[in-house]
């Protein structure tokens, strides 16, 4: 299938996506964390999250910071949570004043954005001096992109053709104004009490169509691996690369 920019994939898979967050609201959390740590954050801070989608980073940042959501896609409005600061908009350019911002973090959303240095001009403009942008994101040619690709490709109602994050990305940081200063392929678990909520995640979270749980569990065994944990939890292998602009 041909490439989808963001807001048509959200548009028509928001409702699902958020489903699965709301009913496995930890099961990212590795991920949400890893960003964190990188940005720096202190309590008092004001951090930009775009795109938003359903505002899950909030709930993982330090006490004492503030989260400011920019979510294009209406599909992450339709379930009515008052959690995005302008649900709807277009991506850019964003709806804050020039430095109004400590630090911004964007996390496995810009696959899905063609113009990214417009998207990392804005995030510069809007984010005071000093401050950080960590931005995270399916590496090109990972297992990830693979997966994504291939096997959620051919089994969701939109496609996948991802814009992943490669050896241009820091280029079009420092073009846009930042200066790079870490990336690193950083490696975690997606987190789930057995490989039925496993399944049931990413049926959702990917908008899987017309494939068995049973099919899911094993490209994802094949693809990526699958993971024993303390307390007979189970964890699906994930990676992003990470880096770090300031």
């Amino acid at each position: 299938m041909t490439q989808l920019q963001y807001t048509e994939v959200f548009d028509k898979r928001g409702q699902s996506y958020h489903r699965a967050m709301r009913r496995f609201p930890a099961a990212r959390a590795e991920e949400f964390r890893q960003a964190i740590r990188r940005a720096g954050l202190v309590p008092g801070m004001r951090v930009a999250d775009v795109p938003a989608g359903g505002g899950y980073l909030r709930g993982f940042l330090p006490r004492g910071c503030t989260w400011h959501g920019h979510e294009p896609s209406a599909g992450f409005s339709l379930h009515g949570d008052d959690t995005r600061s302008s649900a709807g908009a277009t991506l850019v350019p964003l709806p804050w004043p020039s430095d109004d911002m400590d630090a911004a973090i964007s996390i496995a959303g810009v696959h899905h954005t063609t113009d990214k240095p417009a998207l990392f001009a804005e995030l510069r403009r809007v984010t005071g001096p000093g401050g950080r942008f960590v931005l995270s994101d399916v590496d090109s040619g990972s297992p990830q992109a693979y997966f994504l690709d291939g096997f959620v490709d051919a089994h969701n109602g939109t496609g996948h053709r991802g814009l992943y994050l490669d050896e241009t990305t820091e280029r079009e940081l420092a073009d846009s104004g930042w200066q790079p200063i870490s990336s690193e392929l950083v490696r975690f678990h997606w987190v789930f009490g057995d490989r039925d909520e496993l399944a049931a995640f990413c049926r959702d979270l990917f908008g899987l169509r017309d494939v068995a749980a049973g099919d899911i569990i094993e490209a994802i065994k094949n693809q990526l691996g699958i993971d024993d944990l303390d307390g007979g939890r189970v964890g699906m292998r994930w990676a992003l690369r990470t880096i770090t602009a300031a």
